[in-house]
C-alpha cells in the first residue's frame, strides 16, 4: 500500500509538470515605468509589449488567443450628483458615493470583452468598462432601479474627460506570439501609482496574467507645489495669501499714477 501510494504521488507530480510545461506563458513590459509631469506637460503615451510563449509539447488549441491590457490608476473617492427641480430651480438631489474607484482605466482589447469570456470572468478581471468595479460607501439612498443610472453617468463622465476608454482592435501582433498597443495619457491624468495587467484567454479561460507597475509624478515646481497643497495645507495656504498680498502691493506701486 505504502509503495501504491509513493507511486501514485510521483504520478500525480509529473503530471503536474507535464501540465505546467505545456501551459502558455506571458512575457510582458513597459516602454517606461514612470512618466514625469512638468510645466509643460500635454499627455504622453506608453507602450505595452510582449510575447506569448508556447512549450513546443503545448496541444493545439482551435480558439484564437484573446489579449486584454489594464491600466487602472490611484483609487480615489467621487460622488455622482442627480439634480432636479426644487421651487423652480435646478438644484442637486440625489447622490451616490463610489470608493476606491479607478482615477484613470483603460482597456485596450483584442475583440469585444463579451466574446472573450463569460461575465463572471470579466466582472472578476474587471475587464471592459462595463466590467469595473464600483463599490458603494455604506448605504446607498438611491432606489435600487436608478442606481444603474448613476453608474452609466460616471462613467460617461470619465469618458468625456479621457479618464475612461475601452479600445477594442486596439492591440497589435506582430507576429502569431509578439504583440504590442499604445495607450494614451491624457494632460489631466492623476498622479500616483498605475498598475497594467496584461490578461492572456482562450475559449473564455484566464492562461495567463502578468502586472507592471506605472508611476506618474509630477517635478519641480509642479511637484512641490502638490506636495505643500495635500501635506502641508495650511503652510501652502498661508503661502498663497501672502503671495497674492504682495503681487498686489507690486501691482498698485508699478501701476500708481502720480
Amino acid at each position: 500500500m505504502r509503495r501504491l501510494a509513493g507511486g501514485l504521488v510521483i504520478a500525480a507530480a509529473l503530471l503536474a509538470c507535464a501540465s505546467a510545461a505545456k501551459a502558455e506563458s506571458l512575457i510582458a513590459a513597459l516602454s517606461s515605468d514612470k512618466v514625469k509631469i512638468e510645466s509643460n506637460f500635454t499627455g504622453t503615451e506608453i507602450v505595452v509589449f510582449g510575447e506569448i510563449a508556447r512549450d513546443a509539447a503545448t496541444v493545439a488549441r482551435a480558439e484564437p488567443y484573446d489579449l486584454a491590457i489594464i491600466v487602472t490608476g490611484p483609487p480615489q473617492r467621487t460622488t455622482v450628483r442627480r439634480k432636479g427641480r426644487f421651487l423652480g430651480l435646478w438644484v442637486n438631489r440625489d447622490a451616490e458615493d463610489y470608493r476606491q474607484v479607478p482615477g484613470f482605466y483603460a482597456a485596450h482589447l483584442t475583440r469585444p470583452s463579451v466574446d472573450m469570456a463569460t461575465r463572471p470572468v470579466l466582472e472578476k478581471l474587471q475587464i471592459g468598462l462595463h466590467n469595473v468595479n464600483l463599490p458603494i460607501v455604506g448605504k446607498s439612498n438611491v432606489p435600487f432601479s436608478d442606481r444603474d443610472d448613476f453608474r452609466d453617468a460616471f462613467l460617461r463622465l470619465r469618458i468625456q474627460n479621457a479618464l475612461y476608454a475601452e479600445r477594442i482592435h486596439s492591440i497589435e501582433f506582430l507576429s502569431q506570439n509578439l504583440f504590442r498597443t499604445t495607450i494614451p495619457l491624457p494632460s489631466n491624468v492623476p498622479v500616483g501609482e498605475y498598475k497594467v495587467t496584461t490578461y492572456l484567454l482562450r475559449g473564455g479561460a484566464l492562461l495567463a496574467a502578468q502586472e507592471q507597475n506605472l508611476t506618474i509624478a509630477k517635478t519641480g515646481f509642479e511637484q512641490l507645489t502638490f506636495s505643500l497643497a495635500h501635506r502641508y495645507a495650511p503652510i501652502y495656504g498661508a503661502a498663497a495669501v501672502m503671495l497674492a498680498l504682495l503681487t498686489g502691493w507690486l501691482a498698485g506701486v508699478v501701476f500708481r499714477k502720480d
